[in-house]
């Protein structure tokens, strides 16, 4: 007796997409193909697509400290209602995550309250090399994060010798906001007051490019496994694609589907986040990384804050915007519009992260391996709002957005968690194994 059967879904196998029914019992796939056995639950996926379940390499879920404006709860349901079945959370919290009694804490808030999978980043201070050199066999650790140029939270490692040292110490991969801190602050006097569309202008591309150039180097001289996150700039893209191996980058949706001026002009503060949203220049350039082949993750780095703060006089009002509830459907739109494939996709938000991070049992539609499925109709259209969006701050710099596509299954550890677009699950996320 099976637990779940997905019946009469086009399963994206082996990279082409083949109509079979998905046998799952003890959260794990066990049958592919016609099935005839009996299960407790049979749900039928007629006209709909099935993948291996997403994964968003960058999100902050802001607990503990600002609980306000997300926690691990709220992040989590919003993941699995935009198809996302496992999520890399960020240090950057209050107090932050790096020693390892913040990090068993962490693991503790999320038992049982987590709709998705889940891993943590051990963040990185110039004082906890120790710490950084047992990470390997640390349940539910997905690596270190580095935060070079300052951004939210105070997680700053930013004098060379440090970031050497982290890099050098560090025993699981290091994932890089990679910023010249000494450039942001000598350029502070290109912020404007009460002009947001400043904001890439002051954190400009040398302070991406400059940053982006050290941490290689580092990495290519002790051999080391670095990720560098949300990259933005056509320098850093052409630099970053001679150097294939050790040196992994991610992009994000927002930075592919909205671009400057145009977005500070509509969005205002709503858009500014760190690395900025460039010109139209640069997000060509991303795509074509994107065709070529050379971005190895796409993550969301959903970061939520309330509209009230969001709405404060520049540069008062922080940077960052969510993103784990919209990255499938804005990526689902893009599929249909041919600026990728979905095939390009899979390897972007299932195949690459678990190659790269050592995730175990996850990414693929194979027998053996754990029951995480997001399923999507291709040919759904549906305008993104703000009252869809899970997350406890309630808006998307995407509302208002048509798309075509849209997840409305997820099947987190062999349970149907989302259905319909609905909830109909508790929370049954697991920690990672890696």
């Amino acid at each position: 007796m099976l637990d779940l059967i997905i019946k009469n879904g086009l399963c994206y196998i082996d990279n082409n997409l083949k109509n079979q029914d998905i046998g799952i019992k003890d959260s794990q796939i066990v049958e592919i193909g016609k099935i005839t056995a009996d299960a407790k639950d049979t749900f039928d996926a007629q006209g709909l697509t099935i993948l291996p379940g997403c994964i968003d390499t960058q999100v902050h879920f802001r607990e503990p400290g600002s609980t306000n404006v997300e926690d691990l709860e709220s992040g989590s349901k919003a993941a699995v209602l935009g198809g996302i079945t496992s999520v890399f959370e960020m240090p950057n919290t209050n107090p932050p995550t790096s020693n390892q009694t913040e990090f068993n804490k962490k693991l503790s808030l999320a038992k049982n309250r987590m709709f998705s999978n889940y891993a943590f980043y051990f963040g990185a201070t110039p004082q906890n090399m120790e710490d950084l050199k047992n990470l390997d066999k640390l349940e539910g650790c997905c690596g270190v994060k580095l935060f070079a140029g300052s951004s939210t939270g105070n997680l700053l490692v930013k004098d060379e010798q440090d970031i050497e040292k982290v890099i050098s110490n560090s025993s699981k991969i290091v994932a890089i906001h990679s910023e010249d801190e000494d450039i942001l602050n000598l350029r502070k006097k290109f912020i404007k007051k009460g002009d947001v569309s400043s904001h890439p202008v002051w954190r400009n591309e040398e302070c991406a490019m400059s940053s982006t150039r050290r941490v290689v180097k580092i990495a290519e001289r002790y051999k080391k496994k670095i990720h560098v996150l949300h990259i933005t700039t056509k320098e850093e893209v052409e630099f970053l694609s001679r150097y294939k191996g050790n040196v992994t980058f991610e992009i994000t949706p927002q930075h592919l589907t909205i671009s400057a001026p145009d977005c500070y002009n509509r969005l205002g503060s709503l858009s500014q986040m760190n690395p900025p949203i460039r010109d139209k220049k640069h997000q060509d350039m991303l795509w074509k990384a994107v065709k070529d082949g050379i971005v190895d993750t796409i993550g969301s780095d959903h970061a939520p804050h309330s509209l009230e703060n969001k709405k404060k006089e520049y540069p008062q009002s922080p940077s960052g915007m969510p993103g784990v509830q919209t990255l499938i459907p804005i990526m689902l739109n893009h599929i249909n519009n041919n600026k990728l494939t979905l095939k390009q996709f899979i390897k972007l938000v299932c195949e690459n992260p678990v190659r790269i991070f050592g995730i175990k049992h996850k990414g693929y539609i194979k027998e053996g391996f754990d029951a995480d499925l997001t399923i999507v109709d291709m040919n759904i259209k549906k305008v993104i709002k703000n009252d869809w969006i899970a997350s406890k701050c309630g808006w998307t710099p995407f509302d208002g957005y048509e798309v075509k596509g849209f997840p409305l299954g997820t099947i987190v550890n062999g349970k149907a968690t989302v259905w319909d677009g609905k909830l109909i699950e508790k929370a049954n996320g697991k920690p990672l194994k890696f």
